[in-house]
This record gives C-alpha cells, structure tokens and sequence, in this order.
C-alpha cells in the first residue's frame, strides 16, 4: 500500500498521485511492482526499499547520493502471537529522504507511523522534513516507554496471580513478557546508537539550528532512560522467574508432603484393620464389643499419628 500524503489549509490530505514536498508512505504488501515503479521514478536504489522491510534490519543510515536512508526499530504490539510468542516485538521503520519527497517504508502499520496520520497533530506538517523526522524519533522513543510500563504493570499482575500457584500458566506469561523485553534491549541500544550517530555526523544539516538541536538530544536523552528502563525490567523478570520457578517447585513439595502424610496416617488404621482380617487367632477375637475395639485402636491411633506430625510440623 503506497499512500501520498500533504498537509493543505492546515489537514493532512491524501492525494491521488504524487506532488513535490508530499509524503509518500508505504506499508509492505505481497505486490512488490508499485515499490520497484516508484524506485526507478524517483531513482532511489531499491535496496533501501527491501531493506526497510526486511524484520530483522539493524537500525543504521546509509547515503548513496543525494539519497539518505535512515532505518529506524520500532515497537508494535503483537497482534498475530500464539501463547508462546512476544506480546510486544520491533519491527524497522525506514525513511528515505530526498530533495523533494520524504519516504516511509515498513513491514506493517506501526503505531508511530499511525499517529501523524490518524491524529490532527498540532504544528506537523510532512513537507518539513528535518522536524519530521526528528518527532519520528520522539514518538517511537515514547512508544518503546509507553509498552515497557504495560509490560511492567502486567508483569506485576502475573506476580500476584504466581504466589499461590503450582501451574506453569503465568511462568509462561511472564516468559513472553521477557522475550518482548528482549527485543526492546536490542533495538533500543541500536536505536539510540543510530541517534547519536545522525546527531555527529549532523545527517538531518541541524547542526547551526539550535532548538532542532537541542531536541535531537532531548530524544537521545529519553532513549537512553529507556533503554535503562527495558535493562532493569529485564532484570527484574529475570529474577523473578528464577524467584517464582522456585516457588512453584515449593508449593509442588507441600502438596506432595501433605498428601505423604495424609497416606501414612490412614495407613495406620489400615494396618491394624488388616491384622484383624486374617483368618487366623487373634486376641479378643471371640469377645462381642472386638470390632469396636479395633474401630477404637484404629481411630485413636490415626489421631496420634496426626497428633506427632501437626506438633513437627509435618502436616
């Protein structure tokens, strides 16, 4: 899908073929022929399409002319996983820009992209390509903050549900969590290594412009708290599954040694009722009162039984 968009009077307005200043976004489809016409019009190497798409590009900005292409990760939530898949994954965003045109390329719809175009965003306007870009950096900088407090209010309500459990449902859930942790660590650590990059090589030419500047370092900053963000979450689920494997193992043992002890405890009767069931003779076996003697002998010590395992803690 390949949509040319251009703020008039103030709305961003989708056109029906392409303009100058206008930006041209393009979400991946099965259909490549659009992508390669649109590469050979504006004579952009189609490499920078097909690595824009590819889910596994490292962030990076490359130049080939008067071409820059800047590959950027970003966070979406998963919305097609299985029980054991992510519920939160990266996938790269790329932007080619050019004299005249500003390019967005991506796998799927992406939450960063979404939000210039499904909301009336104040002061944005596309055909300004320097402070476009630098607010894609912010949103997907807010967005990678934004689902790592979802992960972390989830993971504590998995925490809650883990304490009295001995199943391996929520170890699961917070499995996920960790496998989405993971890929917020790595496109993190190369998103904000990709910004400080374009920041000193000056790619975006902001280098004499103050407040661009200042805002670029602004996003650098937040980059780095949130990556610091997604290190510690990442080591808090770390150690609360190994916390938690432990202590479904430890609710499995008290089970098990309830269940030991209440088998022993009826055994007791058990045994005493067998002796008496033999058909040989026995003490009192004559006596009319002898089957409620051995009911007797065979509750009071079940009792005791219970009596020594409750005082050692045993039961």
């Amino acid at each position: 899908m390949i949509q040319y968009l251009k703020k008039v009077d103030g709305v961003l307005l989708q056109l029906p073929e392409l303009e100058p200043g206008c930006w041209i976004n393009i979400v991946a489809s099965n259909d490549k022929k659009p992508v390669e016409d649109l590469s050979e019009a504006l004579d952009i190497p189609l490499d920078f399409f097909i690595d824009s798409m590819d889910v596994d590009e490292r962030s990076r900005f490359e130049r080939d002319d008067d071409v820059d292409l800047i590959v950027l990760n970003t966070p979406i939530k998963n919305q097609h996983h299985s029980e054991f898949d992510a519920d939160y994954i990266t996938v790269p965003v790329g932007i080619i820009l050019l004299k005249k045109y500003i390019i967005t390329v991506s796998t799927s719809q992406t939450p960063v992209i979404d939000y210039f175009i499904n909301r009336h965003v104040k002061d944005f306007d596309p055909s300004n390509f320097t402070d476009f870009i630098l607010r894609i950096f912010n949103q997907t900088v807010y967005y990678f903050q934004l689902y790592l407090k979802r992960i972390n209010h989830q993971r504590n309500l998995y925490e809650k549900e883990l304490f009295n459990s001995s199943r391996n449902t929520e170890l699961a859930k917070l499995m996920n969590l960790q496998k989405s942790l993971v890929y917020f660590v790595t496109s993190l650590r190369d998103n904000e290594l990709l910004m400080n990059k374009v920041h000193r090589a000056d790619l975006l030419r902001i280098k004499q412009d103050e407040d661009a500047s200042d805002f670029l370092e602004g996003v650098i900053i937040d980059a780095s708290q949130a990556r610091e963000m997604s290190d510690i979450y990442n080591n808090i689920l770390n150690g609360t599954m190994d916390a938690f494997a432990s202590i479904i193992s430890n609710n499995l043992n008290q089970v098990m040694k309830r269940l030991t002890a209440v088998t022993i405890v009826l055994m007791v009767p058990t045994l005493l009722a067998s002796f008496y069931g033999m058909n040989v003779h026995l003490p009192f076996e004559d006596h009319k009162f002898a089957a409620l003697y051995v009911l007797l002998a065979s509750v009071v010590m079940a009792v005791l039984v219970m009596y020594i395992f409750v005082r050692n803690r045993l039961f």
